[in-house]
């Protein structure tokens, strides 16, 4: 069975949402972890975004990426610049993939602005993770 990391800088947001969506498209095709260089905890609205669609992700943890040091990926997917740049180097053959997704986090106004901008991330990572499976997982 395939083992994907989803790697970004905080592991509160975006990975968070990609590991919801993949774990929902790969089904028992896959073990689908996240993590973070650093961990700033799961953050609500990205709780709220996927219960939005269907998806519980309330149950995740926030887990630095040295918690994976010694697991065996096929595939490591970085979610974020920051990421990318400051991802370790694992001692695997893993295949790595990028996208840089904006960062809800950092959206501003009032909260409807805000969710709706959580919403408009959370369809983008849905797409690529329903692509991502299909292409290199089933």
């Amino acid at each position: 069975m395939k083992k994907v990391l989803v790697l970004c800088t905080g592991n509160s947001c975006r990975s968070q949402i990609a590991e919801g969506y993949l774990r929902f498209f790969a089904k028992d095709k896959a073990e689908i972890f996240s993590a973070g260089i650093e961990t700033h905890g799961v953050n609500p609205r990205a709780i709220a975004t996927m219960k939005d669609d269907g998806i519980d992700i309330s149950h995740h943890t926030s887990n630095n990426v040295s918690e994976y040091k010694n697991i065996d990926f096929d595939d490591v997917i970085t979610v974020c610049d920051n990421a990318n740049e400051a991802c370790p180097i694992f001692p695997s053959t893993a295949k790595k993939f990028h996208h840089n997704f904006p960062d809800p986090a950092k959206a501003i106004g009032n909260e409807e602005e805000i969710m709706e901008k959580f919403g408009e991330v959370r369809n983008m990572i849905k797409v690529y993770c329903k692509n991502f499976v299909n292409e290199n997982i089933n």
